[in-house]
């Protein structure tokens, strides 16, 4: 065991695509997935559009009996780790459970599954609900079902800090490795598309009314009007670094080498704006535990919230970091929508992937870039000039947290032979 968590596997169930084949090239490609809704009718609701899964079939991922008592944000869960065991070469059922841990993210748990049994309960005769109410909704089904099904006994928790989570769930598996538990499952999924978590979400009035799929969600653009939900995100296998060479991983993304997170005190809402100075902090925190210096940030994808005051504490704070000529800025959730912590996960699986390719993908926004929101977007794909690349989110009601990603090439050297890739062989 060295203490150095590493990223092995990864598993993208998202907008962009199942897989990571198929999640790069929607990238590369600036393909917009946002789409009318149909997981229910929106037609009652300011917003209609959403980023949906297409064509997620569960009983590839699961059997009906599991299927039945889970909602579908455990389903992507269920689909995003098989694909990342898969991907790092790990069996499905743990030969040593004590040596296995999940700490996924979670926000508003099983909405689909809970809005199906509140309608039963309230329109029915009977009066009821399903049995598997009270542990489908729950905030930390995914984690508890992820473990019970691969049998993974180690030190399991689950991280609530919205969009933040998906940063912190792995900087939690960090620490867990760096405890002596040499591998965890990681980051996050979430479908908050039912018609009462779409009515919580509209409270905020943050998110975007637009019909249009390719102006309703625009961070940092003068024609930004709020964000457009999404559904699906990211999960990884954070392993040791000395376990994963002595077993011979076919291959190492990348080193978590540093994480931070503070608090603004400040609730989200219409008349927020969030703390440029408690978010910079965290990211230069994370930056100090790193050993990086923010001159060697080859890439950073920012929290992107699409609402203007957002937007530019969000900008004051990259500047206030890295100066007026900032690393190149790329987002990609107006392709995907926002998905909670699924979507901070799906950032870092694209940050990963940036590492690997050594490729920073183009931003899919801004068009035109509104005032205070000035920084270096890149407008097309380019090459990454370090190994290094930040990711930054933020949670609702002031989570700040900032994750750096480093290449083991950018820290310490060729670390082994890599097996050879074929196009497609991780989609799902």
């Amino acid at each position: 065991m060295t203490g150095r968590a590493v990223v092995t596997g990864i598993g993208v169930v998202a907008p962009s695509g199942v897989g990571l084949d198929a999640h790069w090239k929607t990238v590369l490609a600036g393909e917009n997935r946002v789409r009318r809704i149909t997981l229910f009718d929106p037609d009652r609701y300011p917003t209609t559009l959403a980023g949906e899964v297409a064509d997620f079939d569960q009983l590839r991922y699961a059997d009906n009996r599991l299927a039945v008592q889970t909602d579908r944000w455990t389903h992507l869960g269920f689909a995003g780790t098989l694909l990342a065991l898969a991907d790092a070469g790990l069996p499905e059922q743990a030969d040593d459970p004590y040596r296995y841990a999940v700490t996924l993210a979670s926000s508003s748990g099983g909405n689909l599954f809970g809005q199906r049994e509140l309608q039963r309960l309230w329109s029915q005769p009977t009066r009821t609900v399903g049995a598997y109410q009270s542990i489908a909704w729950f905030y930390a089904a995914s984690v508890g079902q992820v473990s019970i099904r691969h049998q993974f006994k180690g030190p399991c928790g689950v991280l609530a800090t919205e969009a933040a989570g998906g940063l912190d769930s792995l900087a939690h598996a960090r620490r867990t490795v760096r405890r002596g538990t040499p591998v965890v499952i990681a980051g996050g999924t979430e479908c908050a598309l039912s018609p009462y978590a779409l009515v919580c979400q509209l409270r905020t009035g943050l998110l975007s009314s637009s019909p249009e799929p390719g102006r309703a969600y625009l961070p940092f653009d003068a024609a930004a009007t709020g964000y457009v939900p999404g559904e699906g995100g990211a999960v990884f296998v954070v392993e040791d670094l000395g376990h994963a060479l002595d077993r011979g991983a076919p291959r190492i993304y990348g080193e978590l080498a540093g994480w931070a997170a503070t608090h603004d005190g400040t609730h989200t809402g219409p008349d927020g704006g969030g703390d440029a100075g408690q978010y910079a902090r965290a990211i230069r925190l994370a930056l100090a535990e790193a050993g990086v210096p923010p001159g060697r940030v080859g890439a950073v994808f920012p929290d992107a919230l699409g609402v203007p005051r957002y937007d530019r504490t969000e900008a004051a704070a990259l500047r206030s970091v890295f100066g007026p000529h900032t690393p190149p800025v790329s987002t990609q959730k107006p392709l995907t929508g926002r998905a909670h912590q699924g979507g901070s996960a799906l950032d870092v699986a694209t940050a990963l992937l940036s590492l690997r390719h050594r490729m920073v993908p183009p931003s899919a926004a801004p068009e035109r870039v509104a005032d205070g929101c000035e920084l270096s977007f890149a407008r097309r794909s380019g090459s990454l000039d370090s190994g290094v690349a930040l990711v930054a989110a933020r949670g609702f009601d002031g989570f700040n947290s900032a994750l750096v990603l480093r290449d083991l090439e950018d820290a310490a050297g060729p670390t082994g032979p890599e097996t050879e890739e074929k196009e497609g062989d991780r989609d799902g």
